[in-house]
């Protein structure tokens, strides 16, 4: 396990999100990223949740009203599967687009085919 501050790991998500191409980030609509220390009760070895109605489903009248859609990454179970702080950087950046891509409808099979799972 890696010991890494919760500031420290809030900046390894901020460089990761800062990787996503302009043009990708550009077309984020209404969502946060968060950071929490652990995962949901159940789903301890979760590294990352994406919680909404992603771009691909959303209607006209999605907007009226709602909240923003919520990527959040967990600190506590990425920590403790990597091995150094190089690990980690890569792990949250993998957990990041791997979210980002839920937002955009893209499913867990086929971010198993792209090598993003």
């Amino acid at each position: 396990m890696v010991e890494m501050s919760r500031e420290e790991f809030e900046d390894a998500v901020r460089d990761a999100l800062d990787e996503v191409p302009p043009e990708l980030a550009r077309m984020m609509d209404n969502v946060v990223v968060l950071v929490e220390d652990d995962a949901p009760p159940g789903d301890e070895d979760l590294l990352g949740l994406y919680e909404g109605v992603p771009l691909t489903e959303r209607t006209d009248s999605w907007a009226a009203g709602s909240l923003p859609d919520r990527i959040t990454v967990f600190r506590n179970p990425t920590l403790e599967i990597c091995d150094t702080r190089d690990d980690v950087v890569e792990e949250v950046a993998i957990t990041v687009v791997h979210e980002i891509a839920h937002h955009f409808g893209i499913d867990d099979d086929r971010l198993h085919e792209l090598g993003w799972a």
